[in-house]
């Protein structure tokens, strides 16, 4: 399933909103726009900001707020990449060096606050309370959600509904509002608003479901980055739960060595034990309930190519390789 075909329908309204992400980039501070710049056109698959545009669209024409509430979208996540990278001392992103590699990490940190403020005088320009608390909570949600990884970290005894709570404040948080606010600025009533918010979440779940699978799974070359970059970190991701509680003493032992010390020495005796506990089918099925969960909230929307584009975006989450 190949994204650019899925998002045809709204391939101009992608086009505008990235020339209102290019232009509201500016800064007369140079070392700002070569670092915002650096991870703005490292690629990403634009998934948040094209489910935005598509809810939009089913509710009628697609607005000019809805190009920039989609770059305002972009912007926010990518600030909690640049933070995000200088916290788990990434180096590589999307196939590319990370900014904090390249620039240092006082800049990721400082240019990752300007581009959070940045979208939030956009987001201002707009005029519409509904829109400025929505992304004001998301925001205070994500920085909470990343507060709950920090504490995560290395412990190898938490609970599947801890680690989802962190998937939703990290991750779904902003795909959730994404949702929201193409149904809100496209004049959707307050049922259909909560229905597309509920679509939106289950598709961030599944997101991040798919993003743990990979980590353990998926060739360097196809998903921008190292393989196992979560459990170097210590990170205890859903696979990883799952094969301890079902794997053996011995593999019990090397999960549980591999999360609380960090690193890759267990990695290739981890692989094993995900493997004979079949954790990744596991964890693929979670995320392909969720997504089924989700399409069930929007049923009674009248077809359209952007309900069409919307389900198939849906599929292409949880049968990516990337």
């Amino acid at each position: 399933m190949i994204l650019s075909s899925i998002l045809s329908p709204i391939k101009n309204d992608l086009l505008t909103v990235n020339e209102v992400i290019r232009a509201s980039l500016h800064s007369e501070v140079p070392l700002v726009n070569q670092v915002a710049g650096h991870i703005i056109q490292g690629g990403g698959k634009r998934l948040r900001p094209s489910t935005l545009i598509l809810v939009g669209g089913l509710f009628g024409s697609i607005q000019k707020e809805h190009h920039i509430l989609a770059a305002v979208i972009e912007f926010i996540h990518t600030a909690t990449l640049l933070h995000d990278d200088v916290v788990d001392q990434s180096t590589k992103r999307r196939h590319h060096k990370t900014a904090n590699a390249i620039f240092g990490n006082a800049a990721s940190v400082l240019v990752g606050d300007f581009i959070y403020s940045r979208a939030f005088q956009m987001m201002v320009k707009i005029n519409h309370m509904r829109v400025m608390e929505v992304l004001a909570n998301t925001t205070n949600t994500i920085a909470e959600g990343e507060v709950l990884q920090l504490l995560n970290i290395h412990n190898a005894s938490i609970e599947d509904e801890d680690y989802l709570k962190v998937v939703y404040y990290k991750t779904a948080k902003l795909f959730e509002s994404s949702a929201e606010l193409g149904a809100i600025i496209g004049g959707a009533n307050e049922a259909d608003i909560r229905s597309l918010a509920q679509f939106g979440k289950h598709m961030g779940v599944a997101f991040q479901l798919i993003d743990d699978v990979l980590d353990l799974s998926g060739h360097p070359d196809e998903i921008g980055k190292n393989l196992g970059n979560d459990l170097a970190e210590g990170k205890p991701t859903l696979p990883l739960l799952y094969a301890m509680r079902k794997g053996g003493d011995q593999q019990k032992k090397i999960i549980r060595a591999a999360i609380e010390n960090g690193g890759l020495i267990e990695l290739e005796g981890v692989l094993d034990a995900v493997k004979d506990t079949k954790a990744l089918d596991y964890v693929r099925q979670l995320a392909k309930e969720e997504i089924e969960k989700g399409g069930e909230l929007i049923q009674h929307i009248s077809s359209s190519i952007y309900k069409d584009a919307l389900l198939a975006l849906t599929q292409f989450v949880i049968s990516r390789d990337y």
